[in-house]
């Protein structure tokens, strides 16, 4: 297994300082976030969702591919995958991606479905249409060399290992595979940790780690207790990280595992010295 780190988490670094702090701290890799900065962020203060000082997006990765290349070289790195978040009905943004991660050396690629799940449409009419678009979108990932990737989150049709691998088990394992997303289950779609590892074999392409822990906030008008998921060491948080590392080590898993961790009240480096800290005394 090998350690990577989202770029996601670094929006006040730019390439060389991403990798100079990966390399110091013991990484292996790295998770580039390339996605467009969202409208009025130009001049705004950098932050994970909105301007990233990396400058990485679909319409740029291309022409910065070698110099991606060469800075994760002479840092040691591995291009563990893109962070991207186009939707597979958007071809020509996939094209983009998967062209700039073919220069880049990335083998895989983050893709979401065309629509998230919030109940107003029915789940079925979504997994129907997330399968035709995946299956037009992995025409054009496959000439590239590039794998897509599905990621198990909350507000889609795919938060649990099963459900993402009855979405992914319509297509080629070369061509598809799953994100693990532990942190993400706690809140929605936990499964148990071996079997949700076993069913998705050959699927299951690259992990994410992090953590929440559950407060109680109010009660609502009817007596129910209302919770809050605020980040915290993932030692600390509601997911066993153990298991998932004996259940991997089992497996044979020989992915990237990546540290994904938003939590405010720690710093960036801090946040990631733990975190490998953690995941290597549990090998």
């Amino acid at each position: 297994m090998k350690f990577s780190a989202t770029s996601v988490m670094l929006p006040k670094h730019d390439i060389v300082q991403t990798c100079a702090l990966l390399q110091r701290l013991g990484l292996d890799g790295v998770e580039w976030r390339v996605r467009r900065t969202p409208p009025g962020q130009g001049d705004a203060e950098p932050s994970s969702w909105g301007r990233h000082l990396t400058d990485l997006s679909p319409d740029n990765i291309l022409s910065h591919a070698d110099d991606v290349k060469q800075v994760c070289r002479d840092h040691g790195l591995a291009v563990a995958t893109f962070a991207s978040n186009c939707s597979a009905t958007d071809l020509e943004q996939v094209k983009l991606i998967a062209e700039g991660a073919q220069a880049c050396g990335c083998p895989r690629v983050r893709i979401g479905c065309p629509r998230g799940y919030d109940g107003s449409v029915s789940y079925h009419d979504l997994y129907d249409e997330a399968v035709e678009a995946f299956g037009q979108a992995l025409e054009i990932t496959r000439a590239f060399g590039v794998k897509a990737l599905v990621e198990m989150h909350g507000g889609t049709i795919h938060p649990s290992a099963s459900l993402a691998h009855r979405l992914v088990s319509n297509f080629d394992a070369a061509d598809i595979g799953v994100i693990y997303d532990p942190q993400n289950m706690v809140i929605d779609g936990y499964e148990t940790t071996s079997l949700a590892i076993e069913l998705l074999g050959e699927y299951l392409a690259h992990i994410h780690v992090g953590a929440h822990r559950a407060e109680p906030t109010e009660l609502d008008s009817k007596g129910t207790q209302q919770w809050s998921w605020p980040g915290c060491p993932m030692g600390k948080g509601l997911y066993n990280y153990p298991k998932m590392m004996t259940a991997l080590q089992e497996s044979g898993y020989a992915g990237f595992i990546s540290i994904e961790d938003f939590d405010p009240s720690r710093s960036e480096e801090e946040k990631l010295r733990e975190g490998i800290r953690y995941l290597r005394s549990l090998l």
